[in-house]
């Protein structure tokens, strides 16, 4: 059993900044890779970034130069860089976390509570 909190969303104008926090407990060994998604209204969930527990990561295209995900494993916490902020990055953004089976863990998905990113023109 895996818990995500996230934290860091809000409003602020194009070309601002935000940094978005998704912080694991429980079973978080199981953990194998954790990541952001968003959702705006009408679309499809996509994948935004992720990082995998060996440090590599993946960001969507376009998000690359603007956003960065990054981890810091004593706390069990993944962070979401966002600069250069634009309207079309309003959304709510997810974190979800992969676990692995073994080592008493089973293969499941979690998902976060959401938070709400609304960037103005």
């Amino acid at each position: 059993q895996v818990q995500l909190v996230e934290s860091g969303g809000g409003l602020v104008q194009a070309g601002g900044s935000l940094r978005l926090s998704c912080a694991a407990s429980g079973d978080t060994l199981c953990i194998s890779a954790m990541g952001w998604h968003r959702q705006a209204p009408g679309k499809e969930r996509d994948v935004v970034a992720t990082i995998t527990t060996g440090g590599s990561t993946y960001h969507t295209d376009s998000v690359k130069g603007r956003f960065t995900i990054s981890r810091d494993s004593a706390k069990n916490t993944v962070y979401l860089q966002m600069d250069s902020l634009k309207p079309e990055d309003t959304a709510v953004y997810y974190c979800h976390a992969d676990s692995r089976k073994g080592w008493g863990c089973i293969e499941y998905n979690y998902w976060g509570q959401g938070t709400q990113v609304t960037v103005s023109s």
